[in-house]
């Protein structure tokens, strides 16, 4: 196989053909020429016109046959990684032939049905002996090593005796391996299960927060905006505390503007919280401090920041990005410091409930609405797209490509926000809406609830506005009115993982 790179600078694609046979045309001052026969595709990519590209072989016939022929020659065991038996055999004649078949640390003695006889013609050797005794098939087994030092020459036994011998100690080896194996695997699930209730549980405290001048609200309900307009606009439909992410979209709200947002809504009762980016790179790090001065309390998915701000005292909560698993991850977050933590996207609701029964439902969220980030784009659609350097075109994604959305082979599109830091954040294609598990995550004792609004025109008031309803109906012992949550929400949505394991 040829191809065929261009050079630098130039926007021609790359090609290249298989090539059949070469031909030398001849050999003058130092130059070879020589013809190469290719297949049709090859004809496309001859002439002049590839003079100062770049030739590569990209694939080497002898070399693939040598790489076929040492796997071939390996031996059975080797591919197919089965384990040794051998094979010790006794008897004299007029008794039974005594066989112990041997595998690892398993042995079992098998003794004939049919005595041994003198032989009258082929007498049992060592050549009869592996060749019937070798015959494992398609067990696990490979034959090692026969010795029939204990067994009296010129004596006969019929082939059908040492098939029926063979068959029966192979069958009960396996039966043992899978004894082993059960309980092999019983102990680990047993080390599994203590491992779990010895989670290093330290009491939590409740995660609500103040609310419309009430002593202390049964539930947290927590709207995550990038809009300042979307900030107001959920608090005043009954969220209990903004989660403000200023980096998501450029350009960044002012600071002024974000203090003033902060003190609007302590005045109503209602907290602000900042969140971090997931990604902070050193370089990076003294615009997110100029955010961290405003002394707001935080949600990150870095776990670098959870430890820093969490170990300073500072009332740090971890992000779903933190991909809280399990409750020994849970347990870890909150030593390093972590106020609450919000579960991991990717728990059905069952498994939500285990890992948060520890705790009581104490210091947890869960992610009932909004689209979460399912990755980080180091290199810029935008940039890519218009041709145009990173980092230097902010001028597309604040003025003329604000809204960004790519689409897959299976025509589903997903929103792209271009953040602070030049990276692209690919956004689910539909929301995730948890309306339906409410109640049951309200029993499993989970009292904080986050809705995430992260692209533009979503319904953030008839939404929040219904899910705090239904978390009233619940902390009152009522029945709650999911259809009206899932009618705010609209019918493009997804259930997410709350009822698909991953």
């Amino acid at each position: 196989g040829v191809g065929f790179e261009p050079p630098a600078g130039t926007r021609a694609p790359s090609t290249g053909f298989t090539v059949d046979a070469v031909r030398t045309l001849g050999v003058r001052g130092g130059l070879t020429r020589q013809a190469l026969g290719a297949r049709a595709a090859g004809a496309a990519v001859s002439g002049p016109s590839l003079l100062g590209w770049r030739v590569v072989r990209t694939s080497h016939a002898a070399l693939l046959e040598r790489a076929r022929a040492s796997y071939a020659a390996l031996p059975v065991t080797s591919r197919a990684r089965k384990v040794r038996l051998d094979v010790r055999v006794f008897g004299a004649a007029g008794g039974p032939l005594k066989a112990l078949f041997r595998s690892g640390e398993d042995e079992v003695t098998m003794r004939s049905e049919a005595p041994l006889a003198l032989a009258s013609k082929r007498a049992l050797d060592a050549q009869v002996l592996r060749e019937q005794l070798g015959r494992v098939g398609e067990t696990p087994f490979t034959l090692g090593t026969v010795d029939a030092a204990g067994l009296a020459p010129g004596l006969f036994l019929p082939i059908s005796e040492l098939n029926r011998l063979r068959q029966a100690a192979t069958d009960e080896l396996m039966t043992r391996r899978d004894w082993a194996r059960e309980a092999d695997l019983a102990e680990r699930a047993a080390a599994i299960e203590a491992a779990v209730r010895e989670v290093a549980v330290q009491p939590r405290a409740s995660t609500a927060t103040p609310s419309d001048g009430s002593p202390l609200a049964p539930f947290a309900l927590r709207a995550s905006v990038y809009d300042l307009g979307d900030a107001r606009a959920a608090a005043a439909a009954g969220a209990t505390e903004i989660i403000l992410d200023p980096f998501l979209r450029h350009p960044t709200p002012p600071l002024a503007r974000v203090r003033a947002l902060a003190d609007d809504l302590r005045a109503e009762g209602v907290a602000l919280r900042l969140r971090t980016p997931t990604i902070v790179r050193p370089a990076e790090r003294r615009v997110v401090d100029k955010w961290l001065a405003l002394g707001l309390p935080t949600l990150t998915g870095h776990l670098g920041l959870l430890a820093e701000l969490g170990g300073a005292g500072n009332d740090v909560a971890g992000d779903y990005a933190l991909n809280v698993f399990n409750a020994h991850t849970a347990a870890e977050l909150f030593a390093l410091g972590a106020s609450h933590l919000t579960l991991s996207v990717e728990l059905t609701v069952d498994e939500m409930t285990q890992l948060v029964e520890p705790w009581g439902g104490a210091g947890f969220d869960a992610l009932v609405y909004g689209r979460p980030e399912g990755m980080t784009i180091e290199h810029c659609v935008l940039s890519a797209a218009f041709d145009r350097t990173p980092t230097t075109c902010r001028d597309l994604c604040v003025q003329k490509h604000a809204n960004v959305a790519i689409t897959d082979p299976h025509g589903y599109t997903f929103a792209v926000a271009t953040d602070s830091a030049c990276r692209n954040r690919l956004l689910h294609s539909r929301p995730v809406d948890g309306s339906e598990y409410l109640p049951r995550l309200w029993r499993a004792g989970i009292r904080g609830y986050q809705l995430v609004f992260n692209v533009p025109d979503t319904p953030v008031s008839d939404v929040v506005g219904a899910t705090r309803r239904a978390l009233d109906a619940l902390a009152g012992h009522a029945r709650p009115d999911l259809a009206a949550v899932r009618a705010a929400v609209g019918p493009a949505f997804t259930r997410g993982h709350f009822a698909r394991a991953v």
